[in-house]
């Protein structure tokens, strides 16, 4: 494996965390002797885009709460991270604003009463965007891997869904799937 591939599963980052557990991604980088960080670059209640809205089974435009951050691998960014969630969720909580959150935002749901018991992922593989492509450090010729995970509760409701780019050349995604 090349130095900067980084092999990711999504597991960890489904389940909360236990109280004074560090987030999943600087728990899963530290593990490997790496340092994973993130910046919080928007927060707050924004209209839903058209795959986000069908998602979570809102009006395209309808209003969500988003959390979009830039992950960091040693340094250098690596990932972007759109996440949303349902109005009736994170409107006025902690999801709605740039604080980090101990032990990550799906602890915080837990907390709040929603917990993912299903999620779904479709993997997409694109060239970047102008913005992506500058954000990432990346050329736009390289092309990236979307991921976009619908996180559901016990009764298939919808409590998350995450928008992920990331460059292809240093990502490997790896499922991992019990069977029986």
């Amino acid at each position: 494996m090349n130095s900067a591939e980084w092999v990711t599963t999504s597991v960890p980052y489904l389940a909360p965390r236990e109280p004074g557990q560090r987030d999943a991604w600087s728990a899963e980088t530290a593990a490997r002797g790496r340092r994973g960080s993130q910046r919080i670059v928007q927060a707050g209640e924004v209209a839903a885009p058209g795959e986000i809205a069908e998602l979570l089974g809102v009006e395209p435009g309808g209003l969500v709460v988003v959390r979009r951050r830039v992950m960091y691998l040693d340094g250098r960014p690596c990932e972007l991270t759109d996440t949303y969630y349902p109005l009736g969720i994170a409107r006025g909580t902690r999801l709605a604003g740039t604080a980090k959150i101990a032990g990550g935002a799906v602890t915080l749901l837990a907390e709040l009463g929603h917990v993912g018991v299903r999620a779904r992922e479709d993997v997409s593989a694109r060239l970047p965007s102008d913005e992506e492509a500058t954000a990432l450090e990346a050329e736009p010729s390289q092309p990236v891997l979307q991921l976009l995970r619908l996180t559901l509760d016990a009764r298939d409701r919808p409590v998350q869904a995450d928008r992920m780019v990331m460059p292809a050349r240093l990502q490997r995604l790896r499922y991992d799937v019990r069977i029986g």
